[in-house]
Order: structure tokens, then C-alpha cells, then sequence
């Protein structure tokens, strides 16, 4: 069977996540009822990663199995016609090798969290950013951050049904800057790994969040790490702000030739 790899972008508001779940609408289960239009009874769909409830995606990569052998432009086209009206876009298609996954090819992830920081409510983006009323510290957050990158033990910063075997990861980068939009401030946390635990970034922001309000010095963000323990964490933000935005592979399968 041909495989093809997805390259996905979606909000994440209507969906309980990218995994398919028989009750209730998932950003799998749409992709797997578009493919459904085309070829009826195909293999499941695997992603790169499976994205909460509420979580966005601009690269989000997956890969299909078909019995056809479709040109990579035809089947995008197909997919998004079907698609509609889900916020659900295959944004490129590429045929690859049988040994290509779509996860256990992956050698990293790229997260982007947006938080607002401005006493009016988003309009624009609302759904897309947290949004808080209070001005941060981009500087303590910075000197936060600092205390997360490498190779950790993150069990303060993940969740407890976290089905990880290990909590032991390696964050490759976690940078915060502040860009100045119109009435406020919007800082963006931009994390790489090669993997995450469950809710690992979102509680990262959460903790980071509470560095830049003065409620937690940054060394306490070292000290929440060593302690590893959940209870040490600080307050997990809300999905709304979090995107998949990249996944690295040793080959890009949609580079071209």
C-alpha cells in the first residue's frame, strides 16, 4: 500500500484532541472520515503527536496508508474538499518510504504558546492566545526558562495520568520573548524536544507565567524541578494558547526532490 505523509494545520476548539474517541470529535476522526470519501476501510492514520483538547497545529505531520496510488497534489486536493466545513487543512502531501512514521521517525517537536498580556480581551485571536489582564516579567521568565533546558527529570511538570514510561526528557530550547502589539504585549514561549511528556509545556507556561506575575522567584522554578513532584508545579495554563508547530525528520518528507 502507498503511504503518504500529511502535513495538518487546525484549531483545536472543537475537537478533544487529535485522537480518535467513539463519542466525541477528534481531529483524527475527521482526517480518517475525509479518507473514508476516498478509499472506504483503510488502516488508521498515525500523527507525529496527539495534540490535547483545545491545542492548535500549523505542521502537525501524519502519515496514511492507501490502496490507490494518488498523486500527492490529487489526494491534498480530495482531503481538504472533504474536510470541510472542519477547521482541518492538509496543508502538503508527499508520497514516502513504507519505513517513514510519522512519530517514531520523529526526531523533534516545535511548540509555540502565545500569551496576551493586555487588560481588553482578544478579539482576533481569541481562542488562539491566553489571555491575562497583568503585565509580566519578560526577564525573570528568561531566567526561569533557564533552569529547564537539558536533560531532566520532569515529573513536577507532567501530568498524572502521563502514560510516559519515563519522565526523564531532554528540552533542546525553551526561549520567551515579548512582541508589542496594539494596547499590550504578547509573549511567545518557543520549546523544541525531541519529545513531551503530558501537559509537560503547558505546565512549563503555567509555572513561567507565575515567574514573570513576581509570585515565584526564578530560582523557584529550579526547586519545583528538583522537587519532582507534581505538587511543586505551578498552575497548568489553559490549550487555548498552544500550538504544534513543527516536526523535524533526518529527511524533510516534503522538501521535494
Amino acid at each position: 500500500m502507498p503511504r503518504y505523509a500529511l502535513k495538518i494545520e487546525y484549531d483545536g476548539r472543537p475537537f478533544c484532541g487529535w485522537q480518535a474517541q467513539a463519542d466525541r470529535p477528534s481531529v483524527q476522526g475527521a482526517i480518517e472520515a475525509a479518507l473514508a470519501r476516498l478509499e472506504p476501510d483503510l488502516p488508521r492514520i498515525a500523527a507525529a503527536g496527539r495534540t490535547d483538547t483545545g491545542v492548535h497545529a500549523t505542521g502537525q505531520v501524519a502519515h496514511c496508508d492507501m490502496r490507490r496510488d494518488w498523486d500527492p497534489f490529487r489526494l491534498m486536493e480530495a482531503l481538504n474538499h472533504h474536510l470541510r466545513p472542519a477547521p482541518v487543512a492538509v496543508l502538503a502531501c508527499a508520497q514516502v518510504d513504507d519505513s517513514f512514521h510519522a512519530r517514531f521517525s520523529a526526531l523533534e517537536r516545535r511548540y509555540l504558546f502565545r500569551l496576551l498580556s493586555r487588560r481588553a480581551p482578544p478579539t482576533l485571536a481569541a481562542g488562539q492566545v491566553w489571555h491575562i489582564r497583568r503585565g509580566l516579567d519578560l526577564a525573570a521568565m528568561q531566567q526561569g526558562a533557564q533552569h529547564l533546558i537539558g536533560q531532566h527529570d520532569f515529573t513536577t511538570f507532567r501530568a498524572s495520568q502521563c502514560q510516559a514510561a519515563s519522565a526523564v526528557k531532554t528540552l533542546d530550547a525553551l526561549t520567551v520573548e515579548a512582541v508589542a502589539i496594539p494596547h499590550g504585549t504578547e509573549f511567545r514561549f518557543h520549546l523544541r524536544a525531541r519529545s513531551f511528556l503530558h501537559n509537560q509545556v503547558r505546565s512549563i507556561v503555567g509555572t513561567l507565567e507565575r515567574v514573570g506575575a513576581g509570585a515565584w522567584q526564578p530560582e523557584d522554578v529550579r526547586q519545583a524541578l528538583k522537587a519532582r513532584d507534581r505538587a511543586a508545579c505551578g498552575p497548568v495554563s489553559p490549550p487555548d494558547g498552544l500550538c504544534l508547530t513543527g516536526v523535524g525528520y533526518a529527511a524533510d518528507p516534503f522538501a521535494g526532490p
